[in-house]
Formats: structure tokens, sequence, C-alpha cells
């Protein structure tokens, strides 16, 4: 449960209908395989005890107390495991008949929860046998111990509060409006389902999108797991389709016609994170007041991952996923720069094109602008200045990039007017620090600037978010622009937009100068090149991009901590990056971050596209002198 991890576990048993004496071993089997694989919260199926399929059977009373001797013998046969479970079974109380998820751990029965949408219609008939269970909890004897019967119960782990389930039963989460809905409002951040889904053709599609679905709506942890062979196949077939979801994003499957255990580890740590968040998250006392609250014990231990951890966070693997992504990043990047233009009654726009990814990606957003607002694309001004660092590489495929579509063309070389500052201010040019490097970045922003003002047009900005998150950008230089299109584009997602418009351009000529564009390594070029090629590679000098989004999107995303920033980056970059370049990148990342917060407190204004952005009118306030120190305290002890 270390950085609020919590295994969890479906386990569907092989069983037998209206034998609970075989059940109880069947599940009693599957828990302890499941606390073998260090799950802490283990869920087995809707009447698994008896089976769902008895019909009529349930009216006997003999398997009524079977049953319920079934679930005292499994309470006490699993006191030593280290889990909270889960297991269904029908019980009897004031005359009438419910079917409850039944919750202990440690030799202790927790408390019943009963099923509240009792289905009555196709192949179901459960209103036959069962009554609608009751919200408030009532006192009840069952399996030798006092205990309690109602939906509003809380699970809470002593040992780690954050942890709250709740559980609800098949047909509930199928309902207009779930019990899980209000579990969630009182607190609850892991809802468990005990199901007897039956299989017909196209359900499982349904019933996967169903858990993601609420999963996300209720930003929580859901495992689902329903029962499969064993059960009687008279009229229907039960597949044991298991799930395991966290806010919207399926963490395991199982496959359907065969009874399986799935694990995975829920985030309970980001999940509460997330709900702080989202401040339309209704969480309030008074709903929490009306839950009981049933506490357990769990010895807490590092849970071993097996979840998959993203390494790249902005980009979809999939293709089609990704190219639908680049797609409307692309339509939202230029209707932003499009009203932008229209508001100012701006005809001319003025762009600085270097041959690198990030000005490539603004001229390629800028020709859509104009294309959509019928303007010509000479109205765009393109302009290269060739500077101390410019390579023949970068600047032919400037030129290249801003004629294969159609802008205007400026080139004005920097070097003399540069050379003539550092004399004013009396630097040697000999000397190549960071006043050498940032003359340069600021004399083309005051070029770039100019030309708009003679022109009557915007200076379309070209830094990514990537660079605003590492303050790696000249204050006053390339910081600055009128309209700002790829400040919150990541690095790793500029990659893939430029190749998406090489993809689908249709113009095979600038396809190539796209693709030599991002083969080129990244880099500012305003140190002298070396043997004509490019002598300073920005990846050198404050980390791989990759690293760094992985970074930001897990710092602002879910505001992790450095520890556990750490360990997930150790999972998703095994066998790509050592741990010890992991962790100096990580260090570097939060010395930037806080420390360059300065510049990014007056961006100009430009499109937010994803979840994670930088504007201080938008997704993030934070003080320009905030401390670092407990976030790199952290850091040393890794």
């Amino acid at each position: 449960m270390q950085q609020g991890f919590v295994k969890v576990a479906a386990a569907t048993p092989d069983i037998r209908v209206a034998d609970p004496e075989f059940n109880r071993q069947s599940v009693l089997k599957k828990v302890k395989e499941a606390a073998a694989q260090g799950a802490s919260v283990i869920v087995c199926p809707e009447l698994c005890l008896t089976g769902y399929t008895c019909n009529d059977l349930f009216l006997q009373e003999l398997l009524l107390r079977e049953a319920e001797d079934a679930l005292a013998w499994l309470v006490e046969q699993t006191r030593g495991l280290n889990a909270l479970i889960f297991v269904g079974l029908p019980f009897s109380h004031m005359g009438k008949l419910y079917n409850v998820a039944a919750a202990f751990s440690g030799g202790v029965l927790l408390g019943l929860v009963p099923k509240t949408t009792i289905p009555n219609y196709g192949e179901f008939y459960e209103q036959r046998y069962f009554s609608k269970g009751m919200k408030q909890p009532v006192p009840v004897s069952v399996a030798g111990q006092e205990s309690y019967m109602g939906t509003r119960m809380i699970f809470a782990c002593r040992e780690f509060p954050a942890l709250r389930v709740s559980a609800e039963i098949c047909e509930d989460l199928w309902a207009p409006c779930p019990p899980s809905n209000e579990h969630a409002l009182g607190g609850a951040n892991l809802i468990v389902n005990l199901s007897a889904s039956d299989e017909v053709t196209g359900k499982d599609i349904y019933r996967r999108q169903l858990v993601q679905g609420q999963s996300a709506r209720l930003v929580c942890g859901y495992v689902y797991c329903s029962c499969g062979e064993g059960e009687s196949t008279q009229d229907v077939v039960f597949s044991g389709h298991n799930l395991i979801a966290e806010n919207g994003q399926m963490l395991a499957e199982s496959g359907r016609f065969k009874n399986e255990i799935i694990c995975s580890e829920i985030d309970v740590s980001r999940m509460v994170s997330e709900r702080r968040r989202l401040t339309t998250f209704e969480t309030s006392w008074k709903r929490e007041m009306r839950y009981f609250r049933m506490e357990f014990s769990l010895e807490v231990k590092e849970t071993k991952l097996t979840r998959f951890v993203d390494p790249s966070p902005f980009v979809p693997h999939d293709r089609f996923d990704r190219e639908k992504r680049c797609e409307e990043i692309f339509a939202i990047q230029a209707m932003g720069l499009k009203t932008r233009l229209a508001h100012t009654n701006c005809k001319n726009a003025v762009v600085g094109i270097s041959g690198g990814l990030d000005s490539t990606l603004a001229l390629l957003v800028t020709v859509r602008a104009f294309d959509a607002l019928s303007i010509p694309r000479e109205g765009i001004t393109a302009v290269t200045m060739p500077g101390f660092g410019t390579t023949d590489r970068t600047y032919d495929n400037a030129v290249s990039l801003v004629r294969g579509l159609g802008a205007g063309l400026l080139e004005i070389p920097i070097t003399d007017a540069v050379n003539q500052h550092f004399s004013d201010i009396g630097h040697d040019a000999a000397t190549h620090d960071v006043t050498y490097e940032n003359a340069q970045a600021r004399e083309r922003t005051q070029i770039l600037m100019d030309i708009a003002n003679k022109n009557g047009g915007m200076v379309i900005g070209t830094g990514d978010m990537s660079e605003l998150a590492l303050g790696w950008a000249t204050y006053n230089g390339d910081h600055m622009s009128m309209y700002g299109v790829n400040c919150s584009v990541p690095k790793t997602l500029v990659r893939h937009l430029v190749r998406y418009y090489a993809d689908t351009c249709g113009d095979d000529r600038l396809a190539g100068v796209l693709l030599d564009v991002l083969d080129t390594p990244v880099s500012p070029e305003l140190l002298p090149p070396e043997d004509g090629k490019i002598s300073q590679k920005t990846e050198d000098l404050v980390g791989p991009y990759e690293l760094h989004d992985f970074y930001l999107y897990q710092v602002l995303r879910y505001g992790s901590s450095p520890a556990k920033v750490y360990r997930l980056a150790k999972l998703a970059f095994d066998g790509r990056y050592e741990q010890e370049v992991i962790l100096k990148w990580l260090k570097v990342f939060y010395r930037r971050f806080f420390s360059q917060q300065f510049k990014r407190s007056c961006v100009p204004d430009g499109p937010k596209v994803g979840t994670v952005a930088l504007s201080p009118r938008g997704d993030l306030r934070m003080p320009s002198d905030a401390s670092s120190a407990a976030w790199l305290r952290e850091l040393e002890t890794l």
C-alpha cells in the first residue's frame, strides 16, 4: 500500500449448484490463491456459496442454513489472511430473503450488503425469491456473529484510512441510479460488484463500457466479479467475465468462459487526489454520516505493481487513436488562432522558422487557420534568422518547408546585429555563456515583433509545454509572442503531430522535409556548429523529453509525490533508462519546475488542448517564489 497502491482481485470459483459445502472449499481455494498473489481486497461472485441458478431451491431452509454455515466456516478459515474478502450468499432476515454480499476480514464478519435492484424481466426471476435491500444498516445475527446489514456501509482500513470500500450487486450497476453513486459521494473510492451476469451476444462489450464508465464517473476503482462455469446451463450460460477498472481505465480483464482470478493495483491516492481537484465531486460530512463505518486491519507493505504504466501518457499507443488525437489537436490549435485572427481583423501572421519541430508545428497550425479563414497563405510571413549556431540542414529545411506550404519567406541574418549588441554592452563574443545565447533569442524576438508591427500582423509563438515546464526559454525572447499555439502541447506529442501531417498532407516533397525535421536533434542552435553539425543538443543539457513529459503528467495531473513518480518511472522505462538516470533527471525536473515559474506567470494566450496545461489563467496557479525544499528533501531519500 505504499504510495497508495492497493492490489485487488476478482476471483471466480468452480461451483456446484445448491452445494454450499463444496462451494466453500472452492471459494477458499480461490481466495488463498488471490491472497498469495498479494491481493488485499478479494471479490467473489454473487450468490457463489449456493450458486446463482438455484431458483426455487432458494426457498429451502436447508440450503439457507448450509449457506450461512459455509460463510461462518470461511470467516474462520481466512482469519490469517491479510485481505478484505467479499462473497455472495442468500440470507434470511425477519421473514424476508435477501441477496447479500458478505464482507469479512481477520476472522470478523464486518457486514452484509444487500442487493437493491431486483430484476424480474427476461431470463431473471429474482423477485420470486428476494426482497429489495434496505439502505440504513440494521443489526443482524449471522454466521455466529453480531453484525449489520444495509447498503450504506463503508469498509475502512485502519492502517490506510484513504482506502474506503463499498459494495453493490450485479443489477445494481445496470440501474438508472446505482447505489455506487451514493457510495462514492459518501466517501467510498473502491467499489466492488458481486455479479451473476449471463452471456448473450454483445453483452460483454456493454458490460465493459458500463464498468469503465462508472469508474470514470465516480473517480474510483471498480472491481467486477461474475460467476462462470458450474452454474446451471438450463436456460443461460455464465462466462465468468471479470473486470478491474480505475477512473475510466481498464486495468485487467479476464477471458470469458473460464473461471479465472484477475489482479491489478488500484491507485487509491490518485483517486483521492483527483477528487480533491474536481470541486464538482461533492462529497460532504453529511453524506458520510449516513454510512456505517466498519473498520478492518491490513498489514501495510509495498504492493508489487503489475499494472501497465504508460511511458508516453500524452500519446495514444493505438495508431487509430493517435491519428484521431492528432487531428483533434490540430483542430483546437487552428480554431484558437482562427478566432484570435478574426477578432483582431488580422490578415498577417509572423512566425519565426528555425527548421526545428516546434516552429514547424506552429507554421502548420498557422497555415490551417489561414485556410479556414480563406486568407491567402502569402499573408504568413515566415522569418528565418540564421545565427551563430545555424546549420545548413536546419536552414535548408526551414526554407523548403516555407516554400512547400506557400507562405511568404523572409531571411534576416542576426549575427551582425548581435555582435553590435555585444559591443554595446561590453560582452566578449568569444565567451559562449548565457548572455551569448540569450542575446540571439531576444534579437530574433525583437525582429519578429517589429515585422508584425510593420505589417499589422501577429507574432505566433512556437514554444511548447515541455519547454515551459522546464523554463527552457529565454525570458522575453522565444518566451514571448502574441498567441502561443503550442503552449499546451508537450514535446513528445509535437513529434507525432508533425509526423501525422507528413503522413496525411498528400505532398511527397513536403512530407520528406517534415520527416527530416523529425530526424533532426532538438536544439536551440545558439552555439557554433562542430564540423557543420549541431553541437548543442537540448536533451543532453536538460534531459530526455520523454522522461520530463512523464514527470510533468504525473506531477500535475495526479499530484504524485517525488517518490511515487520515481517508482512509476522505473516501471514505465524499465530496460530503457537506468534508475540512476531516471533519478538524475527527476531532480533536474523539480529544480527547474519550481525555479522557473516566473516565466509561466506571464505567458501569452494560447489554447489548452489536453488535461495538463500550464497557463496561470487556467490550470496552474503557482507562486513564482514557492519553495521546492520539501520535494527536494524527498528526492534525496530515494
